[in-house]
């Protein structure tokens, strides 16, 4: 099943969409994204999903709204770099990036981080290169609203409910 969920004006999840069907392809989301507008879905700022190709490229061609990539799912990739002894303080040192109080300081402490990680695991680096602008997204709304905006676990928790 395919649970679409949102974080109205109130601040509060509501779920406004679900379909059954593959999940994978552009042309699946796409049309799973063209009913939601269909029925009266209107500004979306940001959708927070894993890195699926095809459900970003549906999401910038049918809303035009900014993509997150869920920062649980970056840290599981991330945490892939790095021997499992290493993981807490690899993932401490990546999250002085989430607490800071505006996007421009978590970039910086996010390329500071990313350039201190690289000597030991240059793939973790880069990675963190790439991920910056998905992973850090969520840093330009209000920070009350941001705690709601960065991760896809009440999703995940909704949909291990429904199957």
């Amino acid at each position: 099943a395919i649970i679409a969920m949102a974080v109205n004006t109130d601040g509060r999840r509501e779920i406004v969409g679900l379909h059954i069907g593959p999940s994978e392809a552009e042309p699946f989301w796409a049309s799973f994204l063209k009913d939601l507008v269909r029925r009266g879905l209107k500004g979306v700022k940001l959708v927070i999903s894993d890195a699926h190709e095809g459900l970003k490229a549906a999401i910038r061609r049918v809303i035009g709204a900014t993509w997150q990539r869920c920062r649980v799912h970056f840290a599981r990739n991330a945490l892939a770099y790095v021997p499992r002894g290493q993981h807490a303080m690899v993932a401490a040192a990546i999250r002085q990036a989430f607490i800071q109080p505006d996007r421009k300081s978590a970039g910086e402490t996010w390329r500071h981080v990313a350039d201190q990680l690289r000597g030991r695991w240059p793939k973790l680096g880069a990675l963190m290169d790439e991920a910056e602008e998905d992973v850090l997204a969520y840093m330009t709304f209000p920070s009350q609203h941001r705690v709601k905006l960065h991760s896809t676990n009440p999703l995940e928790r909704l949909n291990k409910e429904v199957k």
